[in-house]
């Protein structure tokens, strides 16, 4: 009878656990499924071994903790990119620790790895103005250019990850009175998020333009009628954000993803003195915690913040007089040697 090995536990976690079991993300998956090929990018390179012979007998705590090390160093990862590699390894051996416990002790010396400590980075974002010129720029007179400003508008109004803003439907679009759209995050929850009028007329006109009238069409395709990909939504920005670039470097000082969008939109609510966990609410977070980091990170609301809370700072009203000074230094005098 065939044992199986870390090949076997491996292929078993993917095909089986991780969606059915787990019921994991599709995004999730592919993480995971992208850091297992640079592990076997790294014993092949590194370790002359091929998937094949990848054994729990040849694997071991300090192979994976220089797999981590040669992500740093030769990779030129990031020590949060190689905590993302390190957390699928994890979930691998966790599940390996409760399928064959004749494995746990290596399974514990894996789990065991801690994660690197990573330095927060403030979120960058783009003034309004900044959002402004770029939500200008397309030319509403095509029908790639309607797509191309529905799309936009709609990361930046919504604060939706991309990928829940390419997973919509036609049927996740409410459009009347109170416009709203209905976004599928992380963990399959599901948020309505309230959308300006101006937002509404664009959508109005790119699904009026397109025929879109099925509720299960794609809302957003490409050229081929597909749906639009993560890098269609990366080269549709960046194709504006380099013209605004172009005409006013000023405005757009760092580099632009479409996260940045997410980013900008919470930093604008947050500096227009909306509640964190409606922001919260809105960003999908499972917590403010998170949120906060809009907060603490950003001058122009801290310095309201202190503007708010300080006491006014005594002036003009000569709060101690002469007699109150010649007291007080009296009253210091005393504990002078």
């Amino acid at each position: 009878m065939k044992t199986n090995d870390f090949p076997d536990y491996l292929e078993l976690f993917f095909s089986n656990y991780a969606f059915l079991q787990r019921g994991l993300s599709p995004n999730t998956v592919s993480s995971y499924s992208d850091a297992f090929l640079m592990f076997f990018r790294y014993c092949d390179e590194i370790k002359c071994l091929k998937p094949h012979r990848l054994t729990f007998e040849v694997i071991s705590k300090q192979m994976v903790i220089d797999f981590c090390n040669w992500l740093e160093s030769d990779m030129g990862n990031s020590s949060a990119t190689r905590n993302q590699r390190l957390t699928a390894i994890h979930a691998l051996f966790r599940y390996i620790q409760v399928e064959t416990p004749k494995h746990i002790a290596l399974c514990r010396d894996i789990l065991s790895i801690r994660m690197k400590k990573t330095q927060q980075t403030p979120p960058k974002y783009l003034s309004v103005e900044a959002i402004k010129k770029v939500l200008y720029l397309p030319d509403t007179k095509t029908k790639e250019g309607i797509r191309d400003l529905a799309v936009l508008a709609l990361l930046y109004d919504s604060a939706a990850r991309v990928q829940e803003l390419i997973d919509l439907c036609v049927g996740d679009i409410t459009l009347n009175s109170q416009s709203v759209v209905r976004v599928v995050g992380k963990g399959d929850k599901i948020r309505l998020i309230p959308i300006l009028p101006e937002t509404a007329t664009i959508l109005k006109l790119y699904i009026r333009s397109n025929h879109l009238e099925e509720p299960r069409q794609t809302l957003f395709t490409n050229r081929s009628g597909l749906k639009l990909s993560r890098m269609g939504v990366s080269y549709i920005l960046d194709k504006y954000v380099s013209k605004v670039r172009d005409q006013s470097p000023e405005l757009i000082p760092i580099v632009v993803t479409p996260h940045v969008l997410r980013h900008s939109k919470a930093t604008h609510l947050l500096t227009a003195g909306v509640n964190l966990i409606y922001i919260r609410d809105l960003l999908g977070h499972s917590s403010v915690t998170t949120t906060e980091i809009y907060a603490t990170s950003n001058p122009d609301f801290l310095r309201k913040a202190i503007e708010k809370a300080s006491v006014k700072t005594p002036g003009q009203d000569n709060y101690y007089g002469k007699k109150e000074k010649r007291d007080l230094t009296q009253f210091l005098k005393t504990y002078h040697c």
